[in-house]
């Protein structure tokens, strides 16, 4: 009868069955409010964003086209897997966000690319921001009624 200490011996990996981890290189992008962690790593083609695949987490057309824009304006949408944590924002933000991101990522991995990205207008980050509501105002730009009498 086995007693509790004795365990089966576990049987030593050699250096060519382990797992190599997959190396992954990342980009960040910004727009607005909303900043994406994009990592990316050769593959299959797969787009997941918060776990979701693309076309799930961005329902407007628009938005799922401007994700995809880098990958198929660099002609390589099939060759990379991308994974994106995005928050913060609105969905538009979050969809900037994610192209700056996948851009940056796709010049990191690739550097030949990045005079068609740059053509693009991809790695161009957008400084627009929302204007702050000022005070004696209703809000940014609009006033309250003015009153001659």
């Amino acid at each position: 009868m086995a007693t509790e200490t004795e365990k089966p011996a576990k049987e030593a990996r050699t250096s060519t069955e382990a797992k190599k981890p997959r190396e992954f290189i990342w980009g960040l992008g910004r727009r607005k409010t909303a900043v994406a962690r994009v990592r990316v790593a050769p593959g299959e083609g797969n787009v997941l964003i918060n776990n979701r695949p693309a076309g799930e987490y961005f329902t407007e057309e628009e938005d799922r086209k401007s994700v995809y824009a880098p990958l198929e304006a660099t002609q390589t949408r099939g060759k990379f897997d991308v994974w994106v944590n995005v928050q913060g924002g609105g969905i538009s933000g979050q969809a900037g966000a994610v192209l700056l991101g996948i851009a940056r990522a796709l010049v990191k991995a690739e550097p030949s690319l990045e005079a068609t990205l740059r053509a693009g207008r991809y790695l161009t980050r957008d400084p627009r921001m929302v204007e702050r509501k000022k005070y004696g105002q209703s809000g940014a730009r609009k006033r309250f009624q003015f009153s001659k009498r």
